[in-house]
């Protein structure tokens, strides 16, 4: 019966998420141009990582995934008050479509599905964001904390989970100038960049404050932080500002404090 419920509410929200699509009054960037010369922020993750007791074909599956999703998305401008949604752009991940089984994190715990690995692209796009100025106008964290910090390289909370539709990442232009996403994946990495035309007055440091591990009285652990970012005067390097950028809470996976 909790099965059939899930089931049941996930396409209640995925036909509520396409008619705020087609009804409401978000201008949504669907154009591409020529690409844009101005690099505002890049970064780049590696496409696999040996992960415990998950089989490699998914990881490597997980691979095309990105590919179908990244040819979606490559070159996207984001006009003056225009908004990305990643699923409007990319639509539903299918079998149909190309995508393959990939490792999927539904209601805690690990498992396959159509599509699995999008999220690397979430978080990629989200973590690119927070260096611009974009607004970010809807991101998810994760519920769950699934793997130990090993080869970690960004601070803990600072990516963004996606589940079609209805739990997107979507990043707004607030700005006066167009901004262009570049994602491409190498043999070994997946790739990002933002661009514009025309150079921006800030830059933008993002850290994580209030780190804290706690032991639950189910015997369980969780995992908090704050992210926050700090806005510079690209022109006199002067701090202008920080800012809170997210809360985090989650379930840990695994046992803290003891080797991998």
């Amino acid at each position: 019966m909790t099965h059939l419920r899930f089931r049941l509410g996930r396409i209640f929200y995925i036909w509520k998420r396409r008619a705020i699509w087609f009804f409401g009054k978000t201008k949504f960037a669907q154009r591409r141009i020529h690409p844009l010369q101005i690099l505002v922020f890049q970064h780049e993750t590696p496409l696999l990582r040996k992960l415990k007791d998950v089989d490699m074909y998914l990881q490597h599956n997980k691979v095309t995934n990105l590919q179908l999703a990244a040819a979606k998305i490559n070159g996207l401008v984001l006009l003056p008050g225009e908004t990305f949604s990643f699923w409007k752009t990319v639509g539903a991940p299918t079998a149909r479509k190309g995508y393959l089984e990939g490792l999927v994190l539904e209601r805690g715990k690990l498992s396959k599905g159509v599509g699995g690995g999008l999220c690397q692209m979430g978080n990629l796009l989200y973590w690119m964001a927070l260096h611009s100025p974009l607004t970010v106008t809807e991101r998810w964290r994760h519920s769950y904390d699934v793997f130990p910090d090993e080869a970690r390289v960004l601070p803990f909370g600072s990516g963004a989970t996606l589940s079609y539709n209805y739990i997107d990442l979507q990043l707004r232009n607030e700005t006066p100038h167009p901004v262009q996403l570049h994602v491409w994946l190498s043999e070994t990495h997946l790739h990002g960049e933002i661009c514009t035309d025309t150079p921006f007055s800030e830059r933008y440091e993002v850290l994580e404050k209030e780190h804290l591990i706690r032991h639950e009285p189910n015997g369980s652990y969780s995992r908090h932080n704050r992210i926050a970012r700090r806005v510079f005067s690209v022109a006199s390097g002067e701090l202008l500002r920080e800012e809170w950028v997210a809360e985090n809470h989650a379930l840990m996976m695994y046992q803290p404090f003891l080797k991998s």
